[in-house]
């Protein structure tokens, strides 16, 4: 039986299909409402498919499926296979094993620390955090408000009855109420160990409120030294709260889920809110190896934070759909208020890693990372092409004297200094950077479309606002070539980008490589510019210092600037010496001239 005849007797049930190749491997595992309608979909419009799928579908050898009772279900058994199978053609989960978690040991004096390991012994396990810092905090303030024991020593009423024990420094110090020798009772110690439990389960509202009325109790039955206890916690824990993210306790309890999408990568982020703190949060990375849509990206996403922490809260804020519906779980796209305001914020730690992730393939792999920031560059501009060659203008002069222009180049992201070029202002007279860019422009591009007609850049980027971007436009619109490449300004004073034709400037995000590549080519035209404009001036202050002596010609000039190096040097130079090149009378008049 062929694959297309197998399908054809898939069920219209929920479930899970996997396709296997003709080694029998695994090659994509997917889930789907209607597994007859899903699955037939590869098979019946081929010419539909993007190229990646397609060659999905070529590599099919077999297809077996799992029904299951609902869409909710089918999420989570895709979920679980996809880990056992590992898929080629999936969504790759990169997945927190190294971020750490709070571990509550299930000893009869149980300890609590930080760990990056799950070991199934018992111990409750609060986390993942994906800040190591916070989890750390978290721990301080544990020690603050209760004396707990940092050895690893295998503590037991048994242990302590034959006194197999001594106590450390911790005690001695009054860090620890000393298990070990039975300085706290089991009961008392696991009484602070579940309030720990009910902080860590986000409960911390509620045991200020408790704590509160613990201190009120001792303080009407005059036992003063309970009720400090009790007060010095109550503020630790305000404390705390004062510096953990607050948004807004009426919210209650929600998750929130985020995604940012970036060519054949995703970055997400989940927190957990409860009483309006957020209690949880984790960022994931995904690796898409064919063109799934951001509906099932996010139902993945999903089905790994129910694998991890278990069911999802009734309230899931989310910046669109699933593609998945969840029995008792409704999803909920935010458009205003402190909802929002959660999402942004989730939106702001997926873009941090987003960018972290950037960061890091910029010294593990330069190619990759140069690619990625280019391909954000185009998406910002809105460009047909990949602008793997930038040019950009900058005009410089000072009162209209020594007009100069800069072209600097950027192949696949980084300068090509060899492609650099000045222009001199030639057509233009006075301080008019308009017309001094118009004629730059067109004196670059003629001359590279009499000689390299297929070199021409996807991006050029003027140093300027709206008229000198005009003016360098009508000069590409005048030789025919407007359309074939897209120009832009950047203006210095707000980093605002300026198109042709749109009114409302364009402003890129300030942390964005974008942004940075763009500021770097415009800084690299600056400084060029401005190095070859130095250099004029100093040749023109040269030229009027030594032909304003009378007897000195052009040839005169050239033939001591040649021997002496610098005027400076020729003002430093005895009469005797220069009378050996210009003559007796001239050398003395050149002397006095130069140091009058």
């Amino acid at each position: 039986m062929t694959v297309k005849e197998k399908i054809s007797l898939f069920p219209h049930s929920p479930g899970v299909y996997r396709y296997y190749d003709a080694e029998g491997n695994v090659i994509y595992v997917g889930k789907a409402k209607d597994l007859h309608k899903r699955v037939a979909q590869y098979f019946v419009s081929p010419d539909r498919l993007t190229r990646k799928t397609a060659i999905m579908v070529s590599k099919i050898a077999d297809a077996q499926y799992s029904v299951v009772d609902s869409e909710a279900d089918a999420l989570l058994l895709e979920n679980n296979l996809i880990k056992q199978y590992k898929p080629k053609y999936n969504i790759l989960l990169k997945d927190s094993k190294t971020y750490p978690w709070i571990c509550v040991s299930a000893d009869e004096f149980p300890r609590v620390y930080l760990t990056r390991r799950m070991v199934r012994d018992g111990s409750r396990y609060f986390g993942p955090y994906s800040s190591v810092m916070h989890a750390r905090n978290l721990l301080e303030l544990f020690t603050e408000l209760y004396p707990l024991r940092s050895c690893t020593l295998k503590i037991t009423s048994d242990a302590i009855m034959k006194k197999k024990f001594r106590p450390c420094l911790d005690f001695h110090i009054g860090r620890c109420k000393g298990c070990c020798v039975g300085g706290i009772s089991a009961k008392e110690y696991n009484g602070n160990i579940e309030d720990i439990v009910r902080l860590l389960k986000g409960g911390g509202r509620e045991m200020i409120r408790h704590l509160k009325e613990q201190m009120t109790e001792a303080a009407e039955r005059l036992d003063f030294e309970a009720a400090e206890e009790y007060r010095k916690k109550m503020v630790s824990l305000e404390k705390h709260y004062s510096k953990s993210l607050i948004v807004n306790t009426v919210i209650g309890s929600v998750d929130v889920f985020s995604l940012v999408f970036d060519s054949n990568e995703a970055y997400g982020n989940f927190m957990r809110l409860k009483d309006g703190a957020v209690i949880q949060s984790l960022n994931l990375g995904f690796r898409m190896n064919i063109e799934e849509d951001r509906a099932e990206v996010l139902g993945i996403f999903l089905a790994e934070i129910q694998s991890k922490f278990g069911a999802l809260s009734g309230e899931v804020i989310v910046p669109f759909k699933p593609d998945v519906e969840i029995a008792g779980v409704e999803f909920r796209i935010p458009m205003k208020g402190d909802k929002l305001a959660l999402l942004e914020l989730s939106l702001k730690n997926a873009k941090e890693m987003r960018f972290n992730s950037l960061k890091q393939k910029e010294h593990t792999d330069p190619d990759e990372f140069r690619r990625k920031v280019l391909e954000e560059l185009q998406t910002a501009l809105g460009m047909k092409e990949l602008p793997v060659h930038i040019e950009c203008f900058d005009n410089s002069n000072i009162s209209g004297t020594n007009p100069v222009a800069s072209c600097v180049v950027f192949r696949d992201g980084v300068p090509s200094k060899k492609d650099y070029r000045h222009f001199n202002v030639k057509t233009v007279v006075g301080p008019n950077d308009f017309a001094s860019m118009k004629e730059i422009v067109n004196r670059r591009y003629s001359r590279m479309l009499r000689e390299a007609p297929d070199d021409l850049p996807q991006l050029i980027v003027i140093d300027g606002g709206k008229g000198q971007l005009g003016c360098a436009y009508e000069a590409l619109y005048e030789l025919g070539i407007a359309d074939r490449l897209t120009v832009v300004g950047l203006a210095k004073r707000f980093e605002e980008i300026i198109r042709v034709g749109d009114p409302h400037p364009l402003f890129l995000d300030r942390n964005s490589q974008a942004l940075k590549v763009m500021q770097h080519i415009r800084d690299e035209a600056h400084r060029f510019g401005i190095t070859h404009h130095r250099n004029l001036r100093s040749k023109a202050q040269i030229r009027s210092a030594l032909r304003e002596i009378k007897g000195v010609g052009e040839k005169t000039e050239q033939r001591l600037i040649l021997h002496y190096g610098s005027v400076s040097r020729i003002a430093a130079a005895s009469v005797d010496d220069l009378s050996g090149m210009v003559g007796a009378e001239l050398a003395r008049r050149i002397h006095d001239e130069l140091n009058s």
